[in-house]
């Protein structure tokens, strides 16, 4: 699921009492951030608070997070220099749902775990294909032409 142009979620909803996988490459992660945190919590007055560093790979920084029973996951993120990515001062919040525990059966026959789990593969694979054209969208142009340049976030 994208939440945003530069944060995804490695399902399409999220769920009380599952895991969840984040991929970030909003602002800090362009400007050149070398550690990257996710500062999270749940519900309207932001119970169980987290800090969890992120880990930098070639697609961003991510994370794997817990979802408690709550109503809402809330998040930002703050790198080395203690420098924010908080939406704007709105934070990231999300609506998580409650777990459904009916079993669907399609005309009666069992869905196996092998198709579940090639679906879900093929899924992930759409995901990061989406997230490596962005890249080359945003970043070629800026290469070819000589233009390409950090921004330094404490200039803006």
């Amino acid at each position: 699921m994208e939440l945003t142009k530069n944060i995804f979620f490695n399902t399409d909803k999220l769920v009380e009492n599952s895991k969840v996988k984040i991929s970030y490459t909003g602002i800090l992660f362009q400007n050149g951030s070398n550690d990257i945190s996710i500062h999270y919590g749940f519900g309207s007055n932001w119970d169980n608070v987290n800090d969890v560093k992120m880990e930098k790979t070639e697609l961003g920084f991510q994370t794997e997070v817990e979802l408690i029973s709550s109503d809402t996951f809330n998040f930002c993120f703050y790198n080395e220099n203690n420098e924010w990515d908080n939406n704007n001062g709105s934070n990231y919040i999300f609506t998580i749902e409650k777990n459904n525990l009916e079993l669907i059966v399609l005309d009666d026959e069992p869905v196996s775990l092998g198709t579940a789990r090639k679906l879900r593969k093929s899924y992930i694979w759409s995901k990061k294909i989406r997230l490596a054209v962005y890249k080359i969208i945003t970043y070629l142009p800026k290469l070819i032409s000589g233009n390409y340049r950090k921004k330094n976030l404490s200039q803006s």
